[in-house]
């Protein structure tokens, strides 16, 4: 087999760093509580001064935590998981290297090895090593954007969900995909007007790939048999990775599973009920909406003292909207428009420049001038904190709709009922009110349907950023 000495070097330097991160991990943890060793803590002599009675303890916690991460596959960087995801598969390393070593403590009768050094040290482990590689994906990101080891694509199937990948995919950069073009058996290749660039027909795959130098072929229909097993063959003999979107993947919920019944791979889609697992999420929006509270109420204070200067008004703005279960209740918000802009929305409704129920404009005239700046940053949004906090919103959901707008909507909305509407969802890290009203609900149902605690502290992550930006946001 040949080797990929590339690949090689990157896990080599990879684990050196780890090994880095764990070393100074340990010995800080040492460090921070030296009355607790029968020795003096050292950079250099935690592993080997023989008065140190635990160094094979901390050996041995090296070494499991290398072996529980390879074994996680954390030595490569996978561009298409996402940061959370890679993070979460982290912590889970350390958290089982560090029940290893307690096993080993009680096997090997080390009662007096001290606990606040285990504790202390696998926090240290989980910072260091989370920190180094969210740097690491984001200078990987930085070069791929830049052109570095990208990858020509082809997909098949011109349809709904192969043009929507072709869209996801187009907004990573990072990934460092280059989708060359379709093959699609039923559309013509006229639809170039349309700047969808249909290549050829599948049975064309192995002469466009050649041609093209295609390094991935994504499979988002599913031709007949034969078809499926002939690209499969073709791409394994060209080199080429294949990657197939899931029939059905907008039911899956977060629990997708793979396994096997002796030599059949299975995927189950799994059926539980995402929301019997969101018992720690409510209790997580209640810990950190009290702490946001206390620490927002002075600058909650400036911002209405600011908008009762600007423009006469009340200083906040309640909208009624449905909640868990369709129960009623009053949205919180900084007023941002003038006095009465209810009742002069009739005059503007004409003027619409979304989809859907939702009335946006880009240059409404009933926003102060306060309003305005505060809609920008999302200030507005800020006083949902209360909300949060009250159990009637979380920090992250599908965006609350206003009842008298989401009334017009059919039955498909019933399902964003599910769950508690969010601060911050799908929708505002992927463009906000540049979003048509049709992608926000398939974007809420995704989430619904895949909903992870992980999921929700990468939105959080990805929130911040985007309301910096000011992208979308009018």
């Amino acid at each position: 087999m040949k080797i990929n000495y590339r690949i090689l070097t990157i896990r080599i330097l990879y684990t050196l760093i780890d090994l880095i991160c764990i070393y100074f991990s340990i010995y800080l943890a040492c460090l921070l509580r030296p009355t607790t060793m029968p020795f003096d803590p050292t950079l250099f002599n935690i592993f080997v001064d023989p008065r140190n009675p635990f160094r094979s303890i901390f050996v041995l916690w090296f070494i499991t935590t290398i072996l529980f991460m390879n074994k996680s596959v954390l030595y490569q960087t996978r561009r298409e998981v996402i940061e959370g995801f890679e993070i979460s598969i982290l912590l889970k390393s350390i958290f089982f290297s560090a029940l290893v070593i307690i096993v080993a403590i009680y096997g090997l009768k080390l009662y007096g090895f001290p606990r606040t050094v285990l504790l202390i040290g696998t926090i240290f482990m989980m910072l260091s090593l989370s920190i180094w590689r969210v740097l690491k994906r984001m200078f990987v990101e930085y070069i791929v954007a830049k052109g570095y080891n990208n990858f020509n694509a082809l997909i098949v199937g011109a349809g709904k969900v192969g043009l929507t990948l072709a869209q996801e995919i187009e907004k990573r950069p990072g990934l460092g995909i280059k989708v060359i073009g379709y093959l699609d058996d039923y559309k013509q290749s006229d639809l170039k007007k349309d700047e969808v660039n249909i290549l050829g027909k599948t049975a064309d795959f192995k002469e466009i790939a050649r041609r093209e130098f295609i390094n991935k072929l994504f499979i988002t229909v599913y031709p007949d048999n034969r078809v499926f097993v002939n690209l499969l063959e073709e791409a394994k003999e060209m080199g080429i990775a294949v990657r197939v979107v899931p029939q059905g993947f907008e039911m899956m919920s977060s629990d997708f599973i793979k396994f096997n019944i002796g030599i059949i791979p299975i995927l189950e889609y799994s059926d539980v009920v995402n929301f019997r697992k969101q018992a720690g999420k409510r209790l997580f929006d209640f810990i950190i909406s009290s702490f946001a509270l206390i620490l927002l109420l002075p600058f909650f204070i400036i911002i209405a003292l600011i908008i009762k200067i600007d423009s006469r008004g009340p200083i906040f703005y309640l909208s009624r909207r449905y909640g868990r279960g369709g129960q009623e209740f009053y949205m919180i918000k900084f007023r941002s428009m003038a006095k009465n802009a209810e009742i002069a929305l009739q005059k503007y409704k004409e003027q619409n420049e979304v989809d859907g129920p939702i009335f946006k404009m880009k240059q409404d005239p009933r926003i102060t001038r306060v309003g305005r700046f505060i809609r920008k940053y999302s200030i507005d949004e800020l006083p949902q904190v209360f909300n949060v906090f009250l159990g009637h919103m979380s920090l992250v959901g599908p965006r609350p709709l206003p009842i008298d707008q989401i009334r017009k909507e059919d039955l498909r909305q019933l399902k964003r009922l599910e769950v508690r509407p969010g601060m911050t969802g799908l929708w505002q890290i992927r463009g906000r009110s540049d979003v048509s009203f049709k992608r926000l609900v398939r974007w809420d149902m995704w989430y619904i349907n895949n909903w992870s605690f992980w999921l929700d502290l990468n939105i959080l992550y990805q929130t911040v950023p985007v309301v910096i930006k000011a992208k979308g946001a009018y």
